[in-house]
């Protein structure tokens, strides 16, 4: 199955708190990998809040967001597991779960306040524990003479290319991290810019991680335009 070229998740776990009307909500995130993690993480959280008077949850796994679970607790049908879910899609993340954990206050909500209640509860723990993008990238190393890397370091910096290590040896290896979709227009701009005086060759492909800022002026490692 091809890989994704690039997606969100959440950067950590971690857990957040909000009162509203004297009920406690607890907003605790982890990114998982696969079903059984999620399902895991759902039943830790609920071996610690076994006296919580709810423990509601939602996540997405896999390719495609194939797997989608959400579960109310006991609380009024669609109020609780699918805004958690629904917060989870609108913040566009991947491979995440959620689990939103209240103690009642005394005060009913109605559906209009469990809905947004389970919502912000949700939205305000993924901004605590942060979003990263992860973002396909394959290695590439560059073979060349000592007396090129400094015009080759610069190039890189100026172009926000991710150098993954630098091998020193009869010549010096510059690894590097490339979006996958953009790696034979860098490849041209090496050699034009080394007169042919380098030897490329592809490694591995992994995912790299940045922290993501919404808005057009967030910042990506390997970004420019080398289609």
């Amino acid at each position: 199955m091809e890989k994704e070229q690039t997606y969100l998740t959440v950067k950590t776990s971690g857990s957040n708190e909000i009162d509203i009307k004297k009920s406690r909500f607890i907003g605790s995130v982890k990114r998982v990998k696969t079903e059984a993690e999620a399902k895991e993480f759902v039943a830790q959280i609920i071996e610690e809040n076994k006296s919580a008077t709810h423990n509601c949850f939602a996540y997405m796994v896999g390719q495609d967001d194939h797997i989608q679970r959400k579960s109310d607790n006991g609380e009024p049908s669609g109020t609780a597991g699918l805004p958690i879910l629904d917060a989870i899609k609108l913040k566009q993340l991947h491979d995440v779960a959620v689990v939103v954990t209240r103690y009642f206050g005394g005060i009913k909500l109605g559906a209009g306040g469990l809905i947004r209640a389970y919502s912000n509860a949700t939205t305000e723990a993924i901004n605590k524990v942060g979003v990263v993008e992860r973002i396909l990238q394959t290695k590439i190393n560059i073979e060349i003479e000592y007396s090129l890397l400094e015009q080759l370091k610069y190039f890189l910096e100026q172009s926000d290319i991710y150098i993954d290590d630098i091998q020193y040896g009869a010549d010096v290896t510059v690894v590097v991290a490339v979006p996958a979709d953009q790696i034979e227009g860098f490849k041209k701009q090496v050699i034009e810019l080394l007169n042919d005086r380098a030897k490329i060759s592809t490694g591995d492909q992994e995912y790299f991680e940045v922290d993501y800022h919404q808005g057009k002026d967030r910042y990506k490692k390997g970004s420019i335009d080398l289609k």
